[in-house]
């Protein structure tokens, strides 16, 4: 079975002629570049958000950006504009493209080029650095993703806050590069105290009995497509909970699915070997897809 993966999107030529907006100014792709001092690329010292373009509306755009300024604040980044002038910027880039739907942002803030190559952040010495990568992007998941369970863990915040949407994602590149050497397509991480919490990539639901089960959010990315289903779960009568639940737990689903700003709500067909429910997209997440499809039609 050929890998895939819960960002598998149609190739788009369109793709290599796009601008990428860096500090304001609309650059082709092949000339899109940052120094090689950039303290993004020198240490992931950086936050970042993805936003999905739908019939020519950004998706939660409000509350992409909210998250993005408190990532900031949390590092104590100044990003040195107002949300609304990062939201101007990324419909500048929309426009720019050409781009009416279906397509994804990366917009991407690093605390900006740094005089030494240290991590002291007051050799930072311009900046920040802000850049926005807009693609045409569909999704393009075939089947079910399979997971497999690794050693690395969704840690304790005093460590790496694991709510932080950071520039530094090797703990999850790790537990990704694992799950590939299992034979899976993605990682199931658990937390500190041994609990289902997330993928290296998604949050991460089950349905058992009717109701929907997520971890706490205690320690992982509390990601806005996973509020939007809890909250129409709330809307819709579906039973949902935030707990703490474990592998046997999640062995005996009757379905399993991920969510994300790029693929919404995808299914998962396996688990460590194991096939939960009957390996397919099962009839509650079918019916959360039907909602969340509504709700970011309105």
């Amino acid at each position: 079975m050929d890998k895939i993966s819960t960002h598998e999107a149609e190739e788009d030529a369109r793709n290599a002629d796009i601008l990428i907006w860096i500090d304001g100014t609309l650059t082709p792709r092949p000339d899109a570049k940052v120094s090689v001092y950039d303290s993004g690329f020198m240490l992931g010292d950086g936050v970042w958000e993805g936003l999905r373009l739908y019939d020519g509306r950004w998706t939660f755009p409000d509350e992409h950006v909210a998250r993005l300024f408190e990532a900031a604040k949390a590092i104590d980044l100044d990003i040195g504009r107002s949300p609304d002038e990062v939201l101007d910027a990324l419909e500048e880039t929309r426009a720019a493209n050409g781009m009416t739907s279906d397509a994804h942002a990366r917009l991407m803030v690093t605390r900006g080029v740094k005089r030494l190559p240290f991590q002291h952040p007051r050799l930072s010495v311009s900046g920040p650095t802000m850049v926005i990568i807009m693609e045409h992007s569909r999704p393009k998941i075939p089947r079910p993703v399979s997971l497999a369970t690794v050693p690395h863990l969704r840690g304790l915040p005093m460590t790496q806050d694991p709510k932080l949407n950071s520039h530094s994602k090797l703990n999850c590149i790790l537990a990704c590069i694992a799950a590939e050497k299992a034979g899976a397509d993605e990682a199931l991480m658990l937390d500190v105290h041994g609990f289902v919490n997330t993928t290296n990539a998604c949050n991460f639901f089950i349905v058992r009995n009717g109701a929907v089960w997520t971890s706490t959010g205690d320690y992982c990315m509390n990601g806005i497509t996973r509020q939007k289903v809890i909250d129409l779960c709330r809307a819709n009568d579906i039973p949902v909970f935030e707990r703490n639940f474990s592998l046997v737990d999640t062995y005996g689903a009757d379905e399993a699915f991920l969510t994300g700003t790029f693929g919404a709500q995808t299914p998962v067909g396996m688990i460590d070997g194991r096939v939960i429910g009957t390996g397919e997209l099962g009839p509650v997440t079918q019916r959360l897809r039907e909602l969340y499809k509504i709700l970011v039609s309105v």
